[in-house]
């Protein structure tokens, strides 16, 4: 006897590209006329898995192997010693795990998900998919095929009722959402866009707190090549306490020139105010916009415009293009086969939402306002190291941020969204504020004033580690040890005056490594392998906790390889128990890292 036809898509998506596939397998579950759920994990009732009988899990994974943020609270329940090893016996499901092959921990998530699930009874209808960035073809390469196969699986066990079809990929499905405008003369309270004011628990992404911006001040000199900001928050009233090596996440938003430009492209009026209406009964609608919203607003804070689009946008677009010249490119784009096309279109260059608009006219000006939800992404929170610390600067929060800006093939130089709104922001031109919430990071101090750390913390990779310092001097904690590296020592050598002060108060043994400032190139791990004696005497007799920093793909490798001969030429250990210690050292978190790419 044939179930109800129903599927639950959830997925785990630190950057949205999970979500963006998970949003993908909805669809494709419409077309077979399955009714259909997408969710993040955590916005689900885990009490009601067992009730489910169709799952597919798409899931990310971060960092060092870590789950994404809106699927950590489902992994801790997952791996709870106390769930019964039959309790989803009756779940039949599916696991697409997002990767990168250029970090040690592969799809770590998808993989041990699927073990998981495999050992509370689950029936898995594949093996688990393991896209990869690092394909010619991206996670596609592997999805296109998987997806397939599951389909076949899927219409086995819940076949299509007699005299339905699958909906042809030539007919577009209706939007999820409708688009209501109100009329231009109907009242609107003021309160409308203004903020809720902030619940009494701390802020977080629904309710952020709006922070004044103190100072923005640039710590790098005029004439160096990258513009990096010291700035400061004020976060009064706020009810945020955080500790050293705690993260910030940042709203940001798009600039007004962009604004203009898209509402002109698709002949918007910015200060129309709409509400938007679910289509199926059941959806929910999107957290962060209010109701009534108006053009301006869903532009500015919600539609991330300046992202590089995705395939998905190409193969919506494609259904909305009057011009059968445009209408091939874009269901080029969308093809399986076109994916290395649209790679170099794209992804190679880094071409914008807005430019990729800009380039088929007439389509664009037919985009229906319905679906513009779909269509666009919404910008995604930016997460900063944070660079202070409460005990030296209580009520305040400082960042510090490399304003993103580089060149593609592209006439217009590329920019960061966030670096650069951050980087504009003047507080001397009145009340300027910034929608932030604190995380707890990756990296935890030591708790033990006696203990001594050595940080690495080349680039802006030194933020967290200014908080620490700020932290364990306040706290009266000795044992500090900096290795700090940049380009040049008059440029941009970051708070040198604040180290220098730390230094002659006997607080601070800093090691500073000023690549271009001679002939032969010299990085942190050089001054890692110089000051071998101090470092091993900190790790063997000190107990020494080791903490790395900053900008990742050569750098954690060639600290790592330092550390190892360290402990070989001072600790007099073989090649491969060095490499063991420094894994153990990992283990008991006595070494932590935390790169970004």
């Amino acid at each position: 006897m044939m179930g109800e036809r129903r599927l639950l898509v959830l997925f785990g998506s630190q950057t949205g590209t999970a979500q963006d596939m998970a949003e993908r397998v909805g669809r494709e579950a419409k077309r077979r006329h399955l009714r259909c759920r997408v969710e993040a994990l955590d916005s689900c009732d885990l009490a009601n898995l067992i009730h489910e009988p169709l799952v597919v899990f798409v899931c990310a994974t971060t960092g060092q192997g870590d789950p994404p943020d809106n699927m950590k609270m489902f992994w801790r329940f997952l791996f709870r010693k106390n769930l019964p090893a039959g309790s989803l016996c009756q779940l039949d499901y599916a696991v697409l795990g997002l990767g990168d092959s250029s970090y040690p921990k592969f799809n770590f998530v998808a993989k041990k998900l699927h073990k998981r699930l495999l050992q509370l009874g689950g029936n898995p209808l594949l093996p688990v998919a393991l896209g990869d960035d690092q394909h010619d073809l991206g996670p596609d390469a592997v999805v296109d095929p998987w997806l397939v196969a599951l389909w076949d699986k899927i219409l086995a066990l819940y076949p299509l009722p007699p005299g339905l079809e699958i909906i042809s990929p030539n007919v577009c499905l209706p939007p999820k959402y409708t688009l209501h405008y109100l009329p231009e003369d109907s009242p609107h309270p003021e309160s409308d866009l203004l903020q809720p004011p902030a619940p009494q628990a701390a802020p977080c992404e629904l309710h952020p707190f709006s922070a004044p911006v103190v100072s923005n001040q640039r710590v790098t000199a005029q004439s160096h090549f990258q513009d990096v900001r010291l700035i400061e928050f004020d976060i009064a009233g706020s009810g945020i306490t955080f500790s050293a090596g705690d993260v910030v996440m940042i709203q940001p938003q798009n600039c007004p020139e962009d604004v203009q430009q898209f509402c002109q492209l698709l002949s918007l009026e910015p200060h129309r105010r709409f509400v938007l209406e679910p289509t199926e009964p059941g959806t929910s609608l999107p957290p962060l916009l209010p109701q009534p919203c108006t053009i301006q607003y869903l532009v500015t804070h919600y539609l991330d415009i300046s992202c590089v689009p995705r395939r998905s946008f190409f193969e919506l677009l494609s259904y909305f293009s009057t011009n059968e010249l445009e209408r091939e490119k874009l269901q080029e784009f969308s093809s399986a086969q076109g994916q290395e096309e649209l790679y170099s279109y794209c992804n190679r260059p880094r071409r914008t939402t807005l430019e990729a608009l800009w380039d088929f006219p007439h389509t664009t000006s037919a985009i229906p306002a319905d679906y513009l939800l779909e269509l666009i992404p919404r910008i995604r929170p930016r997460a900063f190291s944070i660079a202070s610390s409460m005990l030296a600067l209580p009520e305040r929060l400082q960042i510090l941020v490399a304003v993103v800006r580089y060149k593609t093939r592209l006439s217009k130089p590329r920019r960061g969204l966030c670096s650069t709104w951050l980087a504009s922001l003047n507080p001397e031109q009145g009340d300027v504020r910034v929608p932030l919430w604190v995380k707890k990071g990756g990296m935890k101090f030591p708790a033990d004033p006696a203990t001594p750390v050595i940080m690495i913390g080349p680039g802006t990779g030194v933020a967290p580690f200014r908080a620490a310092i700020q932290e364990r001097v306040a706290l009266g904690h000795g044992g500090n040890c900096l290795f700090f590296g940049c380009r040049y020592k008059s440029k941009d050598f970051y708070c040198q005056t604040e180290w220098e002060e730390l230094v002659k108060k006997g607080l601070l043994t800093l090691f500073t490594a000023f690549s271009r400032d001679q002939e032969e190139k010299v990085y942190v791990q050089h001054r890692i392998r110089e000051n071998g004696k101090l470092v091993w005497e900190l790790l063997s007799s000190g107990n020494a906790h080791v903490y790395l920093a900053g900008n990742a793909k050569e750098m954690p490798a060639a600290v790592a390889e330092a550390l190892q001969s360290v402990l070989q030429l001072e600790g007099g250990l073989s090649p491969s128990e060095a490499e063991e210690h420094l894994t153990a050292l990992e283990r008991s978190q006595r070494f932590q890292s935390e790169t970004w790419s």
